[in-house]
């Protein structure tokens, strides 16, 4: 069983591993050509937050953005491989973080193409967000399993 465990966390790793790769691969000295994608994107999300907020969002550069997706998506999922909570938490920050922006659905009509195709995407990722969340729970309700089982040393 636990070999199946771990490859079940292989797999589901080998999602973000390989994306932080490529990533990484690309970066160059530009940042790569998701710059070019994920800056008009970073644009409209922090205006849009802004607009409905209220809360100024402070300016950042998009390459240190992708360094960001880089290390969440690559960090977390070695750890996730070996079953690590924090490698679970760093996978579902990217998810919580990126998947928004990256996936802009709420900027097209729902008559567009592009709607239904970013649309998709989003509520892909969110699975896999429901997914580390789940790991997380039953990861939390384990260690506390354990330490309820845990007898305490008798003294006389």
């Amino acid at each position: 069983m636990a070999f199946t465990l771990f490859i079940g966390r292989l797999l589901f790793a080998s999602f973000f591993i390989l994306s932080a790769y490529q990533l990484y691969l690309e970066f160059g000295t530009d940042g790569g050509p998701v710059v070019k994608v994920l800056e008009p994107k970073l644009n409209v999300f922090t205006k849009l937050v802004t607009l409905k907020t209220g809360i100024k969002v402070p300016e950042v550069d998009t390459k240190h953005v992708v360094v960001a997706m880089i290390v969440l998506q690559g960090f977390g999922g070695v750890a996730f491989i070996f079953g690590s909570y924090l490698g679970a938490i760093l996978l579902a920050l990217h998810q919580l973080i990126f998947t928004p922006v990256l996936y802009d659905f709420y900027n097209y009509d729902v008559d567009e193409t592009e709607f239904s195709q970013l649309f998709s995407k989003f509520t892909q990722d969110m699975a896999l967000l429901g997914a580390l969340l789940y790991f997380i729970g039953m990861k939390h309700s384990i260690s506390l399993r354990k330490s309820r089982k845990t007898p305490k040393a008798k003294t006389n």
